[in-house]
């Protein structure tokens, strides 16, 4: 009964965290906001408020159960691609908005190698998911 219990605020925790993350990120990135000013649909506010929240919702949903879903290689292939390329421009454009890069480089001493900072960053995300697809993933 305690274990339960312990997982269940274990998992809780995480949850919230996560989902504070999540809402941060779409705060500071202003990314509803944008939107709408982008589209001039200011009257559709709310709909981008509900479609980020099912969003959210369902993609958990999805991550908790363990469906499989057999499509071909062919197929697969662009949707990891696309996929890679989303969260790798949600991070450099989350990264450009808090100017965490500069503010990094000034305080550790190595504002001038910027260039080495960055491209042992990019490397570094290359070699990992490399290594995760080469060892986790079972084809």
């Amino acid at each position: 009964m305690i274990k339960d219990v312990f997982i269940i605020l274990i998992g809780l925790a995480g949850g919230l965290i996560t989902g504070g993350g999540f809402v941060a990120t779409l705060t500071v990135l202003g990314i509803i906001p944008r939107l709408v000013q982008m589209t001039k649909t200011k009257n559709k506010i709310r709909f981008y408020e509900w479609s980020v929240i099912a969003g959210a919702v369902s993609g958990t949903w999805f991550g908790l159960r363990n469906d499989q879903l057999s499509l071909p290689v062919l197929l697969v292939i662009p949707i990891g691609l696309f996929s890679g390329i989303f969260i790798g421009m949600v991070a450099a454009a989350l990264t450009e908005v808090l100017n965490v890069i500069p503010i990094v480089s000034k305080r550790i001493g190595i504002h001038q190698q910027i260039l080495t900072l960055l491209m042992a960053i990019v490397l570094g995300k290359i070699f990992g998911s490399l290594f995760h697809w080469a060892i986790f993933v079972k084809i």
